[in-house]
């Protein structure tokens, strides 16, 4: 049995302030994540000052607003020390061939691929040349061949491919599912299977894991209230705390047999819910003992309910008395 791994994806919930960034990693230890993700961006090497905002976010020109949210080198280091210092691994999305470098060298050991990278060719050729580093490959706007052709390139990496849906929030319709069993049975044998889940709520990696996925990410957020672009989706600490508890009950469910057979966990429910064969009434020594005879109540200390046949049309060897157990003796 693989064990669950989960992801706080932070992105740039922190908008640039290296205060909630920390504050954010050691909130997602605490909800009982595995794992922290943030992103890097170098805006003039990855985007046109003029690109298009996604339709959820659009308060902000991107190439201003990756300039305005990103750290220095300085605080890259503290926040990668912090992560150790809290027990928390490290990951971060890189959207550029500098940002995969400029990690690297900061020693990273965690790279996502983000969706909108998996195509892009010359940037997975440079990063699969890098074998030291574990590579999450995400997929959530990406065909088949797409994806088959990344994870080609990406074969002989410590590769984890994540089933990801581009869509904020995503539909229930549009989770995937049926992707994460499609993944496992084509690659699981070589590669983790994980999911990065957009949906509202813990249903969707539930199910992703009952299908074979053992890391998932999913997006954390001091409030639902907070500016930027991902906020707005993303969950707030008691949903998030919510939500590892819940994978992890799974995880135990899941893997959990239980023998219907071996009573001894509900030995004392039973006695306390169960019935037992009591007398109807005082009988004397010699009565033949008939159904009318008998009641059958709790608790479930004597002879089961069960076996009251065995009794029937027995005379009793001594008087006994009524709302008493029946016992063998008497017979």
């Amino acid at each position: 049995m693989k064990k669950i791994k989960i992801i706080a994806e932070l992105g740039s919930v922190h908008d640039g302030s290296f205060g909630n960034c920390l504050h954010l990693i050691k909130l997602a230890r605490e909800c009982g994540a595995d794992m922290v993700k943030l992103q890097h961006h170098i805006s003039e090497e990855e985007t046109l000052k003029n690109a298009p905002n996604p339709k959820y976010f659009k308060s902000e020109n991107r190439y201003d607003y990756f300039k305005r949210t990103s750290f220095s080198t300085a605080e890259w280091k503290k926040i990668i020390s912090f992560t150790k210092k809290n027990k928390i691994s490290f990951m971060c999305s890189v959207f550029s061939l500098a940002s995969f470098i400029f990690l690297i060298k900061l020693g990273v050991k965690n790279i996502k691929i983000p969706s909108g990278e998996l195509s892009n060719i010359p940037l997975l050729n440079e990063i699969s040349k890098v074998r030291s580093v574990n590579i999450f490959l995400s997929t959530g706007m990406s065909n088949l061949k797409e994806i088959g052709k990344a994870v080609k390139i990406l074969s002989k990496n410590n590769l984890c491919i994540l089933q990801c849906t581009s869509m904020y929030p995503c539909p229930a319709e549009y989770s995937g599912i049926n992707i994460v069993k499609e993944f496992k049975k084509k690659y699981n044998s070589k590669y983790s299977i994980g999911f990065s889940d957009h949906t509202i709520g813990n249903v969707a990696s539930i199910l992703a894991y009952t299908q074979g996925a053992t890391i998932f990410e999913k997006h954390l957020t001091f409030s639902k209230k907070m500016y930027g672009s991902d906020a707005k989706y993303a969950s707030e600490p008691q949903e998030f705390k919510k939500y590892c508890e819940s994978l992890k009950d799974a995880e135990v469910m899941f893997n959990s047999y239980v023998n219907k057979n071996k009573i001894e966990p509900f030995r004392n429910m039973r006695k306390v819910f169960q019935k037992s064969i009591y007398y109807n009434n005082d009988f004397l020594k010699g009565h033949k003992i008939q159904l009318d005879d008998l009641c059958f109540k709790k608790p479930d200390i004597g002879i089961s309910a069960s076996d009251y046949k065995l009794f029937i049309g027995k005379k009793l060897i001594k008087p006994v008395f009524k709302n008493k157990p029946l016992q063998k003796i008497h017979f």
